[in-house]
Order: C-alpha cells, then structure tokens, then sequence
C-alpha cells in the first residue's frame, strides 16, 4: 500500500512539471506561426470583370457595297430626221436620190454675212453656222476665208450643168457637176468655200492648203461635213471636193467625226450612188 502511494506521489511530480514547460515556436509578425500558410480572406479574392455579352446592335456589320449602275451611253438616234424630206438637214441628195419636188426652195433662205465671190444664200441655221465657222478660222487660225457658191436654184444648177456638159462632155459633167434636182446646193445648205487671197478655189490642192486642211479637221464643230471625200468616189459618185461642206447640224457632224464615218451614204446605210 505505501509503495503505491509513494508511486502516486511520483507521478503527480512529473506530470506537474510537465504542466509547467512552455513549448516555444517561432512567430510570425501576423502573430501566426513561421511557416504557417495564411488562408486568404474572402476580401482578398479579385473576381475577374466578365465581358460583355455583345447585343445585335453592338455586332459590327460589314458596311454594304453598292454597285453603282452601269453608265448607258446614250445611243445616237438615226432616226430623229427625215433623210428624205427636202426641208430636213438631214436629207441626203445624190444621184440615186433626187429632191422631191424636183423644184423644191427652201423656204427660209437668207444671205449669209461673209467675205465672197458670189452673194451667198443658205438656210438660216445653216447661214448662222456658217457664219461662226468663218469667224473661227480667224480668231484660232488667223486664216481669212470666202463664200465660192452656195444656194442654187433648180434653173440655176441646170445652167450650171449644162455649160459643163457643152465643154467637156458627159462623163466629165456627171462626175464633177450634179444635175439639177439632185444637187446638194439646191437643198441651201451645201456651202463651197475658199481662201483669200485665192489659192486652189474650186480645185483638189484646196485640201493641201492651211484654209483646206483647218477646215477638214474643224468644220464638224459647226455641224458642217466636208461631202465628197478623195477617198469615196465609189460612195458619192463625185470627185475630191475639200471645198465643199455640208450642213448637217453639230449632232450630227460630231457622230460622224467621232464614230469616223465620212459620207452620208454609210452612215445611214444608203446605197452607193456612182451613177445616175
């Protein structure tokens, strides 16, 4: 019995001192153990911003590409004037194409106020034109030109005629000289023009001089076409004639000097007219 107490006593000692002894460790600043994994606090989670959702009216649409319509040229409309009518300026006299009435006289003939060897008479829209293209050639060539012959009666194209046929025969005054009633200057709107001083009045080397070849490459600007080209005898049925202008009108003197067309005759898809 007295060696259990005495057992007891011991062990009560011993757990007494244990009780007494401080275990030391070491501390971090934060009070919490060196080492020790600190849990973050809720605060100190970062919760990433969620983009946006794009609604239809955020969404970038490709701008929408118009195709602009398609530029129409305008089509040249052949026929907005008679070809056969004697009043039109477009009428084509040949000589497979006669005037109809074979007396016809423009009604609205007037003098034409130019330098000339004979009273001039054209139409009156062919007279104004004329008049604009002569006074061009001065102002943009210093070039002087002359009114040669114009408007011709039907009595006086006959004489015309006629004196060429006495002197040099048929053949020569078909190919040089239209009968009457198949004249362009019996229509007042054909115009022979020449140079002052004269050179080549009425001849082939008309085309080689400056008055001859400005108004080649000029004439169309006023609505005037040179009528007999020296490549189209099969076509007209005259001879080289670079004095000789037609009025046309400027529509249709530009289209035929744009598209290159040269006689009146192919452009409207007539027949050739050599012959009577």
């Amino acid at each position: 019995m007295g060696c259990v107490l005495a057992a007891l006593s011991v062990l009560a000692v011993s757990l007494g001192a244990y009780a007494g002894v401080t275990t030391s460790f070491p501390q971090a600043e934060d009070g919490r153990p060196a080492g020790a994994v600190s849990s973050p606090s809720p605060s100190a989670y970062v919760r990433p911003t969620p983009s946006p959702v794009p609604t239809p009216a955020d969404i970038h649409r490709p701008t929408p590409v118009v195709t602009p319509a398609p530029v129409v040229a305008p089509v040249f409309d052949r026929a907005a004037r008679s070809i056969d009518d004697p009043g039109s300026i477009w009428v084509v006299v040949n000589k497979k194409r006669p005037l109809v009435p074979g007396s016809f006289v423009p009604p609205d003939l007037v003098a034409v106020p130019v330098p000339h060897v004979w009273q001039p008479q054209l139409r009156q829209e062919a007279s104004a034109a004329a008049v604009a293209l002569f006074a061009a050639a001065s102002a943009e060539a210093g070039l002087q030109l002359q009114s040669q012959s114009s408007y011709r009666s039907y009595d006086t194209q006959l004489t015309v005629y006629n004196r060429e046929l006495s002197l040099h025969g048929q053949a020569f005054a078909d190919n040089d000289t239209a009968r009457p009633s198949f004249s362009e200057h019996q229509t007042g709107l054909a115009i022979d023009i020449s140079s002052v001083p004269a050179v080549c009045s009425l001849l082939a080397c008309f085309g080689e001089t400056p008055h001859g070849q400005w108004l080649a490459a000029n004439a169309w600007r006023f609505g005037f076409t040179l009528r007999y080209p020296s490549d189209k005898t099969h076509v007209t049925g005259y001879g080289f004639e670079p004095w000789h202008f037609r009025y046309v009108g400027v529509e249709l003197a530009t289209e035929m000097h744009n598209t290159g067309v040269t006689t009146l005759e192919e452009f409207f898809g007539l027949p050739a007219a050599p012959t009577y």
